[in-house]
């Protein structure tokens, strides 16, 4: 690997982290350039800086995520109770339940960490996909379009690989078995319309929300 090479990954790790615009980009490229001499930067070089500074993001966030509490404890990942059926979780914390909720709420995210560990090969493989046009057009993009190009590339096949997996993760920790306590408590409450959520579909789509949050 020549030095010109070495240098782009580490620029680009250092500013993919940092959130450069689109200036600070070329600037600091055009630097880099000059720093080499007549050893300059090629597109293609910068291209592969970028993938290996997104495939290290992609890892620490997966690796995160895929940790006890990493879904849990983080205020901005966390699974909630299913939003759709509010009225599922006030109801019973009215009438003395929200320990139920509680746990029940727990385990779902528990299930979502076990689920993540399966998330990183998918996203690498489409990083290692990324054609130049790709790269450069996430570099002198909007800050969120390393996001976006990922959303584009993999949710789909994220979530198909994922409901089968975060569905066997529910099973494992008992999220599916205390939500259909919940819900069958709460159907025999009187007077109340009664609810039956998929909760494969939600805790799906939020844990793929969640690691696009932190990646």
């Amino acid at each position: 690997m020549r030095k010109g090479y070495s240098i782009g990954i580490l620029f680009l790790t250092v500013g993919l982290l940092l959130s450069c615009t689109s200036a600070q980009i070329n600037q600091a490229i055009s630097d880099a350039n000059k720093t080499l001499g007549g050893d300059q930067l090629t597109s293609a070089e910068v291209a592969e800086g970028l993938k290996e500074a997104l495939i290290k993001g992609i890892s620490t966030g997966s690796d995160q995520a895929s940790q006890l509490d990493g879904y849990f404890k983080n205020p901005k990942i966390k699974i909630p109770f299913p939003p759709e059926v509010k009225k599922v979780e006030d109801k019973l914390r009215q009438i003395g339940l929200g320990g139920e909720v509680d746990k029940f709420v727990m385990t779902l995210n528990r299930g979502a960490e076990d689920a993540a560990k399966e998330a990183k090969p998918i996203f690498i493989s489409a990083i290692k996909s990324m054609t130049i046009q790709d790269a450069w057009g996430i570099l002198r993009g909007d800050k969120d379009a390393a996001t976006q190009y990922l959303m584009r590339t993999t949710s789909s096949q994220l979530k198909a690989k994922f409901q089968p997996v975060i569905e066997n993760s529910l099973n494992k920790v008992n999220a599916t078995k205390y939500y259909g306590d919940i819900v069958n408590t709460y159907n025999k409450v009187p007077f109340v319309e009664k609810v039956n959520p998929d909760l494969d579909e939600y805790a799906t789509d939020r844990a793929i929300e969640g690691l696009f949050t932190l990646i």
